[in-house]
């Protein structure tokens, strides 16, 4: 399916840049310089459309809890792209690699997520939610110590990340975390760590919640938007 909408997208770019231009182009050599160069760019475009598609199909799969479904595009990505980033609103980035080990932790994969996440983490310093699945995959493999301190971590970055959307962005700040959920259920998490008293079935679950909105905080922010954007016409 992937390669037969790709397929499609190439097939235009073809038709409405090089194709008319190499026809044309007897006794033109500027029109045939042309051609030659889209021709020659042609791959590149092939590749980056292919990747986000196949981003964008994993990344429904996962929100639907499909994560072996999720896994396969994730990886086809990474092996042709392992730098390969998402930017949701243009206020936080999510890397390839992430995506990758949130789909084998979801999977039962442990070990493999592990390595996934430290990659993911070892590339973007800042990738909160991919420490907050390292954590969830440490504790889960029996090194509660070590997952603690990342869960701790992603968990505050995650916060901090929200406060400064809602706090310091007009758009699209004002359509995130609207009712403040996301914020309370880690203020009571990191609460809950301070106090020492760990309730481990219950903060993994309210962890992996916390992960799971997040991600589709932005899907939800941007529909809020265009809903405001269409019932003011004066926008």
């Amino acid at each position: 399916m992937i390669r037969k909408n790709i397929g499609k997208l190439f097939t235009a770019i073809f038709c409405l840049t090089g194709d008319a231009s190499w026809r044309n182009s007897i006794g033109r050599p500027m029109k045939r310089r042309r051609s030659l160069v889209w021709i020659s760019i042609l791959p590149f475009l092939y590749s980056c459309a292919s990747d986000r598609l196949a981003m964008h199909t994993g990344r429904q799969a996962l929100l639907v809890n499909k994560p072996d479904v999720a896994l396969t595009y994730f990886q086809q990505v990474a092996e042709t792209d392992p730098n390969y980033v998402m930017s949701f609103s243009g206020v936080f980035q999510e890397g390839v690699w992430t995506y990758v080990g949130r789909s084998q932790y979801l999977a039962g994969q442990l070990p493999e997520a592990r390595q996934s996440l430290e990659r993911a983490v070892a590339q973007h310093n800042d990738d909160y939610l991919a420490r907050l699945y390292l954590g969830l995959t440490l504790a889960r493999s029996g090194d509660q110590p070590g997952g603690l301190k990342d869960i701790e971590s992603g968990m505050k970055g995650i916060y901090d990340q929200l406060e400064w959307i809602v706090t310091r962005t007009t758009t699209p700040g004002q359509f995130w975390d609207t009712r403040g959920e996301i914020r309370s259920e880690i203020q009571g998490n990191l609460a809950m760590i301070a106090g020492k008293d760990i309730d481990w079935p219950k903060l993994i679950a309210s962890a992996e919640w916390v992960g799971k909105k997040f991600e589709e905080e932005s899907d939800v922010a941007r529909q809020d938007e265009i809903m405001s954007n269409d019932a003011d016409p004066g926008v």
